[in-house]
């Protein structure tokens, strides 16, 4: 009996408590939004961030309250922009598709090495060490940091470059976050410019770090008849709003720096 009672006692005590908690958690319970949950449920679940919220479940609740619009969602594309369109009742959504670009060429062939790294396979542990070892302080370090934070294979380091594989990928912008020297950066998908470049040196140091680096001529500039190229910092930047694709800008850059995105 001296243990039967203690037995008793812990039993019914316990059976008290999940009784209460249930009932605490029927009373207490926040009401859950339907909208939300289906349009969480038709994206991705990447939780890359790249609409602007945290992650798809707060994207989801931003919709659900009309605070965001669909149409966000780069991983899910115009399908997922649809489905959204149709559970929130606003029709018809346009996306436009965008991906990553690498603004760089600098390969082992186009670039040297100032001094020999062995440290951590690390982009950004190499450019804490004096910027890396590559001669051009802007260009990529090809130890695959951009790669590794890709989750849908869309990334390779070609002859010591990033290459991005525009087919695979879905504009998350992972590999632009990962990316220390800043040169992986999102745009539309569609036939246009893109300086593959970073360098903002003057063109006599530019000339000296790499064979391809954008020296700042501004040839392009001025051929463009859309307007849609200016040179900033000794660098040219191309306005994809403006960019008609005619490619007459490829045709003029001496370093062979621009080249042409076919689209899809």
């Amino acid at each position: 009996m001296n243990i039967v009672i203690p037995i008793v006692i812990v039993g019914v005590i316990g059976l008290l408590a999940g009784v209460v908690l249930a009932v605490a958690s029927i009373v207490m319970a926040v009401p859950k939004d339907e909208k939300a949950e289906a349009l969480e449920a038709v994206l991705p679940g990447a939780n890359c961030g790249a609409c602007g919220y945290s992650g798809c479940p707060g994207y989801a609740a931003a919709m659900a309250k009309g605070e965001a619009q669909p149409g966000l969602c780069s991983p899910g594309g115009p399908a997922v922009a649809a489905q959204c369109g149709e559970i929130l009742g606003s029709g018809a959504v346009e996306m436009e598709r965008k991906a990553a670009f690498i603004h760089c060429m600098g390969s082992a062939d186009n670039t040297t090495e100032k001094m020999a790294y062995d440290g951590l396979k690390s982009c950004t542990a190499a450019s804490l060490l004096n910027g890396g070892a590559s001669s051009c302080r802007f260009g990529c370090l090809g130890l695959g940091d951009c790669a590794a934070a890709c989750d849908y294979g869309a990334i390779e380091i070609c002859n010591g470059v990033a290459v991005i594989h525009e087919e695979k990928c879905v504009a998350c912008g992972k590999c632009a976050a990962a990316c220390p020297k800043g040169l992986i950066r999102l745009a539309p998908v569609k036939p246009m410019a893109v300086v593959r470049c970073s360098s903002c040196d003057k063109g006599k140091d530019v000339m000296a770090a790499c064979k391809v680096g954008c020296i700042g001529c501004m040839k392009c500039q001025k051929i463009c008849e859309a307007g849609a190229i200016t040179v900033k910092n000794a660098l040219a930047q191309v306005d994809p709003t403006k960019c008609t694709g005619c490619g007459k800008c490829a045709e003029a850059c001496p370093r062979h720096v621009i080249t042409m995105s076919a689209g899809e």
